[in-house]
């Protein structure tokens, strides 16, 4: 068998209708890059992956030297997940068996799930929290931002919440210190069960503070992304309670076995739909600590190129049992996404609401306007201000253009 073909595709899936006022928090989610492959024997592999910024082919360079290979030579790959994840979908159809059969010793027919949504106000994201629970999932994850108060968020999430479903917050790594961190991990865990982990509390680099933090902390704390010290030295110098896997597939196998053999506990997080999801239950299958959630992003679409999607049952998945990634793809559904064009984010100014009533209209970043770390203020809130074609808003967006922000005292 051998390579005769590799085709990529940029496709633009429609997102629920729940984010029609959110379409600034959620730009870039619909952009997935989807490759496919054809061999000499007449198969056909499909991998897929979401993409960040503008995403163009790979050049030529990079996809000829595969051209007339047999795919069983990129074993354990280092490819971007959707010609990785294209190759095992071509290898296990060719051995008409389940992609994770190529990849070790299953030891679990289902892994857990999370739900997923970018920074929301806390009244969207109590109305994510519903909406999860509806679809079956009992974890959540979110990344927190400066624009919003977390404690506000959490308390929101909790009236709709079942008694055993659980909050994983991303921190978002750079600009905290343990100083101001560590108390407000200590008063989610005092006053809010309902946060599970705590993603990327600090730095990467400050691994004082990671040893401190988690030596405080009665929330696991998450080492989530990639690794600053190369991946292995985070887990040797005691950094987290849980590892957060994902990219290649060979670096997910690699670093999820020495997990495993650590007996240091796995996260994964490979972003996309259907497919994407099919490749991540495969890896997580054979990995001995992949008993964490696996974070995908599949709940954000309505749309896919599969004839059938991975359904949630009371928090996990099955694992795909038929050959390579398991799932068929509908021609016609991926010529039409891929015609598609993404969202654009409508022309708008974020203003950023104080707590004793201060605006301010902005560009420049919450924490370059208070002086605060991330999570440090209770009680602020951001509203976005779409363009309404008045000349109000013109005025305000081209100046917030020139000076990067202005102010409105409280009353005003």
């Amino acid at each position: 068998m051998k390579i005769t073909d590799i085709e990529h595709f940029s496709i633009h899936p429609r997102m629920p209708d729940r984010y029609e006022s959110r379409k600034v928090a959620l730009n870039g989610i619909d952009n997935l890059a989807v490759v496919r492959i054809k061999t000499d024997n007449g198969i056909v592999g499909y991998g897929e992956n979401r993409v960040r910024g503008w995403w163009t082919p790979p050049p030529d360079s990079q996809v000829e030297p595969l051209i007339g290979r047999n795919p069983f030579d990129f074993i354990n790959n280092d490819f971007e997940a959707e010609l990785g994840g294209a190759l095992y979908d071509v290898m296990g159809k060719h051995a008409d068996v389940p992609a994770y059969k190529l990849m070790g010793q299953k030891k679990r027919d289902a892994v857990t799930v999370a739900a997923w949504t970018r920074p929301a106000p806390p009244e969207a994201f109590r109305d994510e929290i519903s909406r999860a629970v509806s679809e079956g999932y009992n974890i959540f994850k979110m990344h927190t931002s400066a624009q919003y108060d977390v404690i506000e968020q959490t308390k929101l999430a909790e009236e709709v919440a079942p008694k055993d479903f659980r909050i994983h917050y991303d921190f978002n790594g750079g600009g905290r210190t343990v100083g101001e961190v560590a108390p407000l991990i200590e008063r989610l865990a005092r006053e809010h069960p309902i946060v599970g982990w705590i993603e990327d509390p600090l730095p990467k680099t400050d691994v004082a503070g990671w040893q401190a933090l988690r030596r405080k902390s009665r929330i696991p704390i998450v080492h989530g992304g990639a690794p600053a010290l190369g991946g292995l030295q985070e887990i040797m110098l005691g950094y987290a309670d849980v590892y957060m896997i994902g990219g290649t597939i060979g670096d997910t196998l690699t670093r999820g076995t020495a997990c495993g053999l650590a007996n240091v506990q796995t996260i994964m997080q490979h972003t996309g739909n259907t497919l994407t999801k099919a490749l991540a239950l495969h890896m997580a299958a054979v990995l001995p600590t992949a008993t964490g959630h696996a974070i995908i992003l599949d709940d954000q679409y309505t749309e896919d190129i599969t004839t059938k999607t991975i359904p949630v049952t009371e928090g996990f998945s099955f694992v795909p049992e038929g050959p390579g990634l398991g799932f068929e793809v509908n021609e016609a559904a991926l010529e039409r996404l891929a015609a598609q064009t993404p969202i654009e984010p409508p022309k708008h100014i974020e203003v950023l609401l104080l707590p004793n009533g201060h605006k301010i209209y902005r560009r420049l970043s919450v924490q370059q306007l208070t002086g605060r770390e991330e999570g440090a203020m209770r009680g602020l809130h951001t509203v976005i201000w779409e363009d309404d074609g008045s000349p109000e808003f013109e005025r305000a967006y081209e100046r917030v253009q020139n000076d990067g922000m202005f102010e409105e005292p409280a009353g005003t």
